[in-house]
């Protein structure tokens, strides 16, 4: 139980740091027209969430297969995906993380058509490339039926986090300001570089040892 409970708690933190729901609500706010609703952002939540939900299950159930389908071994995977995050979490410093310029009526009609609740704001600007590495990393380092369902329980906390912040994102603004978003964003950027750096290292290191 305590070695489940730890590894939930490890899973739910580098996850959690990596999707960064804080900023990622930010970056919503910026791209919903001024004018949009509480109850439109209620429904842009819900989409979204159980848009990063469903990609994530494909992911999970997809993962090994395409690593075994392309001959991949997951510590070549750890330092590749270690380099994509470690470009997203240059961006989270930086406060570059920002999606492609668009018109105030492309976003009405977007919001509309329940696009923006899948593309961009679910893929991929929530559950991004540096997300579907990390669970592909995770889901090949877990190797029971118990590490698994730390993994699924972690994410979908992941997930509650960022239906809650997307749908309250008006009053986290309101309380923390866009300068605190940016800050805590800034925050999980370091902490992401740090779990990037750890990918990194630790598959090269098994891959020299197993080529050497």
């Amino acid at each position: 139980m305590v070695e489940f409970l730890n590894l939930l708690l490890q899973h739910t933190i580098t996850m959690m740091a990596i999707v960064d729901p804080l900023g990622v609500s930010a970056i919503m706010l910026s791209l919903l027209p001024q004018n949009t609703t509480k109850e439109a952002i209620d429904k842009i939540a819900f989409k979204a969430t159980m848009t990063i939900i469903v990609a994530f299950f494909v992911v999970l159930a997809t993962g090994n297969f395409l690593l075994n389908l392309f001959g991949i071994e997951i510590d070549s995977l750890k330092v590749m995906g270690g380099i994509v995050l470690l470009l997203t979490a240059i961006k989270m410093v930086q406060g570059s993380m920002e999606s492609k310029n668009q018109t105030e009526e492309e976003r009405e009609e977007a919001i509309k058509n329940d696009e923006f609740s899948v593309i961009p704001l679910g893929i991929p600007i929530t559950f991004g490339p540096g997300i579907f590495a990390t669970i592909i990393i995770l889901r090949g380092q877990s190797m029971d039926a118990t590490s698994l369902f730390a993994l699924v329980l972690a994410y979908l906390i992941v997930a509650l986090c960022v239906y809650l912040s997307f749908k309250n994102s008006i009053y986290i603004r309101k309380y923390l300001g866009i300068t605190g978003q940016k800050i805590v964003s800034r925050l999980m950027g370091l902490i992401v570089g740090a779990i990037a750096v750890q990918f990194v290292v630790g598959g090269i290191t098994t891959l020299v040892h197993h080529y050497m």
